[in-house]
């Protein structure tokens, strides 16, 4: 009887230990059916919103890839007048040197005669100060 009694127990013990896997396990394939729902039914959205996101990049690419361009043909039209400019500036700096040394040569006389006369100017200063004694 006692035999009877423990095979029972265990049995019993048995039957309830394995039920408790089976409702965990269905409980786990409800989640992940749920899950599973779930993901297929946001994925419209996602496919349209990772698209959206691709064609707002690419436009932007396009844009850069345009103003690029749009520099380097900028860049490319006023180099020539760039380099001009330059040919004019280094020709017209060559035709000025004789001016302004001449210029210089005229200024020479009286620049000499100015610092001249500001000596003077100086020296008579100094004889009409009292000396600080």
């Amino acid at each position: 009887m006692k035999f009877s009694v423990t095979a029972t127990l265990v049995l019993v013990l048995a039957i309830a230990h394995s039920s408790e896997p089976m409702s965990l396990m269905k409980h786990n394939v409800q989640t992940e059916v749920d899950k599973l729902t779930k993901f297929i039914k946001d994925m419209p959205t996602s496919i349209t919103s990772a698209t959206h996101d691709m064609v707002e990049k690419a436009k932007a690419l396009e844009m850069v890839i345009t103003a690029q361009t749009y520099m380097e043909d900028s860049k490319a039209r006023v180099q020539p007048l760039v380099e001009a400019v330059q040919a004019e500036a280094t020709k017209l700096q060559e035709q000025m040197k004789p001016f302004i040394a001449n210029i210089k040569d005229q200024m020479k006389p009286l620049t000499n005669m100015i610092e001249s006369f500001v000596q003077q100017v100086v020296q008579q200063t100094k004889t009409l100060m009292p000396s600080a004694q």
